[in-house]
């Protein structure tokens, strides 16, 4: 019997949520500032979020104008997101390995390394294609990573977390393909203590262009930070890249 994939039951457990509910929601809008004035779209440009979660970056990029859609394999973050919802914001729970909207959207996203989860290289190039197909025109994907070769130097191996009372045992390491994250959790409510493992993948710039490429799309620019800072392979902690199509 298969065995069911990580991503599914922990991106829709309401401890994924409580462990990150203090991302920098400024931070968040800082970048997608930086990334607007840099990719410069037009006011009535159509925008897809890949892997939106419960939306916080769909929702912001809406409140400028722009008409969005939100995409995420979770059922959970997707009813959330759902409340927000308005004439030109909408999410669907969708699966990004399976095609969505073909030749729609002049924009789409995928931020806070949203990708690298899947088992095999079609499965992550199935994601791809649906990523390129969603996209019209000369459109734009803008892929958010982690940086393998800084987080292979700056892994921190331990540490503990407490949210509203939850506590979160954190242990990382990594083998030669994947990073991975064993979160442990305890909460009075429990029976007993849960425990996740993320899995992600250590792609690379080469192997992102490769993927791209395959799908018909060409990596224009790559930043290092979510300043839009220059990409430097040993001392950046994100990789983005900005690609479009052919």
């Amino acid at each position: 019997m298969a065995q069911r994939p990580w991503f599914k039951d922990w991106f829709n457990s309401p401890y994924y949520h409580l462990l990150y509910a203090g991302r920098n929601e400024q931070e968040a809008a800082d970048f997608i500032d930086a990334l607007l004035a840099n990719l410069r779209p037009a006011p009535d440009a159509r925008m897809l979020d890949v892997a939106c979660g419960r939306g916080r970056h769909a929702r912001y990029l809406q409140s400028l104008g722009y008409d969005v859609t939100g995409i995420d394999l979770s059922p959970n973050s997707i009813f959330y997101a759902k409340a927000y919802e308005n004439d030109r914001l909408h999410f669907y729970q969708h699966d990004m390995r399976m095609p969505f909207w073909i030749r729609y959207f002049d924009y789409a996203f995928n931020f806070f390394t949203s990708f690298g989860y899947f088992d095999t290289r079609r499965e992550h190039d199935n994601a791809m294609r649906s990523m390129a197909q969603s996209l019209r025109g000369p459109g734009v994907l803008v892929i958010d990573y982690l940086n393998v070769r800084f987080w292979e130097n700056n892994l921190q191996h331990k540490m503990e977390r407490e949210e509203e009372g939850v506590a979160f045992h954190i242990t990382k390491w990594m083998d030669e393909n994947h990073f991975f994250k064993k979160i442990e959790v305890e909460d009075e409510k429990l029976d007993r203590p849960l425990e996740f493992c993320e899995r992600i993948a250590k792609f690379t710039l080469g192997d992102f262009t490769e993927m791209l490429a395959f799908q018909g799309m060409q990596v224009k620019e790559v930043f290092g930070d979510y300043q839009l800072g220059s990409y430097k392979m040993n001392e950046s902690p994100r990789l983005i890249m900005v690609a479009q199509k052919q």
